[in-house]
Parts: C-alpha cells; structure tokens; sequence
C-alpha cells in the first residue's frame, strides 16, 4: 500500500530542500526525488512551488546555484547549501522537533 499523499504545512519545503540538499548538489529534479525519497513518498513538491522556494532561499544566502550537465546532458542549475544554509538547516531540524513532539504530546493527552 503506498503512503497517503499529505499537504506541506507551512515553513516544511525551506527545511525539506535543506534536507535534501545535506549530501551534496542537485538540481531541480534531483531536489524533488529527493523529498519524496526521504518522506517516503508522502510529499511530491512541483516545480511551481519548489522553484520560487529556492530562489527565495538563494537569495536569503542559505544556497548558493551553478550551471552544470545533467545525468542526461541537459543543462541544468544546481544547488548547494552555503555555511549559512547548514546553520539554517540545524536550527530549522531543532524547531521542527520541537513542533513534532509538542503536537505528539498534544495528540495523547486525553
């Protein structure tokens, strides 16, 4: 059975993309495989969202983009995190734990 297909909630696609890009370049593409790679197919971030997201996030300095070939010798930007984006993605995960186990305790208390 595949995982039902969820919504990003606001703020998770600049952490998503941060997360995604940890191990090393890609591009546009590679990005998305990559979310949906590492939620197990429950977000599919398109390209009408994922595009404007990294632009914003290259201008906030948190990546940096270059031109380059892709595995099927297209020309295609890709991305990288700058030292300001690891920073960013540390303090993003420690907040996003937070949020998770403040809503997990929520959810059981009766």
């Amino acid at each position: 059975m595949s995982p039902t297909k969820t919504n990003l909630l606001q703020g998770t696609l600049d952490l998503l993309i941060l997360k995604a890009l940890g191990p090393g370049d890609l591009h546009g593409l590679g990005i998305s495989r990559r979310i949906e790679q590492i939620t197990k197919g429950t977000f599919l971030v398109k390209p009408g969202s994922l595009f404007p997201a990294l632009h914003r996030m290259e201008e906030a300095g948190w990546l940096s983009s270059f031109w380059g070939g892709s595995e099927n010798n297209r020309r295609a930007k890709f991305y990288r995190l700058t030292k300001t984006g690891t920073k960013q993605l540390e303090t993003e995960t420690e907040q996003w734990a937070r949020v998770a186990l403040a809503m997990t305790n929520a959810l059981k208390a009766t």
